[in-house]
């Protein structure tokens, strides 16, 4: 077979292997051409390879023997070991994988289509919030006079005042800070590939602008925005801030501000929404910001009922 793309250098298991070199190229040409998004990439190549692993010990002699029947018990005994979300995660990417094998001829048709995952029905993200008073106090508590902090108190601002990802926050070049009518825009490269333009709040403006101009960075425009600290120097590298690196530093952040709520990068996404809808913004526009494709998906972020359930709960006089 031909040179294999370095962004999916696994060969293909045996059990594809043993249908036929075809089947093996479009086993990793699924992976390769059909998949763009690396995370799903990684998370669908685990879940396949778990499956084919499942069934090469029990003794399949080739993927084009797989049955419903076979994938209905591997998904029936993952439910056993594992959540309901992972198993409906693993039992979709079985299922795109056997509709590309079919689609290319590979298979007579998608034997996963017939196989019904466990029931899973979501209507509050299991995201920590913080309160408004909350945020206000962790970015109030960072030291914005050295660049280090600067950088943080930029970053964390951005993902509350835009609903950013850290993904997306972390991707962004000094580029992607723009005037347009005299304001601030950013520029996120979300999910999909799809770029999402908004105006700053005035808040993330004074941090952003703050952060340009103590860190010396404002030139450098095809540089990337938030950059690691050099060890030792105290001064900003020409290398992106990885996102588990953003992650340690909102542990120390919250550590530092008191807030005893277990939170991650995930968490200002979530805190931004509930602020906004809280103060009078609409779902809609909600999801449009957070760049939801369904209004459903920015409602698990809403904990406005939180407040609520807890004004019930103190009813209880005793």
């Amino acid at each position: 077979m031909s040179r294999i793309p370095t962004l999916f250098t696994c060969p293909a298991p045996a059990l594809v292997a043993a249908a036929g070199d075809h089947s093996a190229y479009r086993f990793l040409e699924f992976f390769t051409a059909q998949i763009r998004n690396p995370n799903t990439r990684r998370a669908y190549a685990k879940a396949v390879a778990g499956f084919c692993a499942w069934l090469e010990g029990g003794g399949l002699p080739a993927i084009t023997a797989v049955s419903s029947i076979h994938i209905a018990a591997y998904i029936e005994e993952l439910g056993r070991t594992h959540s309901a979300p992972t198993v409906k995660q693993r039992l979709a990417a079985i299922r795109m994988m056997f509709d590309w094998l079919a689609t290319c001829g590979v298979l007579p048709f998608n034997p996963a289509t017939a196989v019904r995952g466990p029931k899973h029905v979501v209507k509050r993200g299991k995201t920590p919030v913080l309160a408004a008073e909350e945020a206000r106090a962790l970015l109030d508590t960072i030291d914005a006079t050295t660049p280090i902090g600067l950088r943080d108190r930029a970053l964390i601002g951005l993902m509350v005042y835009t609903f950013a990802r850290i993904g997306a926050a972390t991707a962004m070049r000094v580029q992607d800070l723009y005037v347009h009518n005299r304001r601030l825009w950013v520029r996120l490269h979300e999910k999909g590939g799809k770029a999402v333009d908004l105006p700053c709040h005035h808040n993330l403006h004074i941090y952003l602008h703050a952060y340009l101009d103590g860190t010396g960075i404002a030139a450098d425009g095809d540089g990337p925005l938030f950059r690691t600290i050099g060890r030792g120097t105290g001064r900003l590298t020409r290398t992106p801030l990885p996102t588990a690196n953003a992650y340690a530093m909102v542990q120390r952040r919250a550590k530092a501000a008191g807030i005893a709520t277990r939170i991650g990068n995930h968490t200002f996404r979530a805190t931004g929404i509930t602020a906004y809808l809280k103060n009078g913004g609409t779902l809609e526009q909600a999801a449009a910001i957070a760049n939801h494709a369904s209004t459903r998906t920015t409602q698990l972020y809403d904990r406005r009922a939180n407040e609520v359930n807890l004004d019930e709960i103190e009813r209880i006089l005793i």
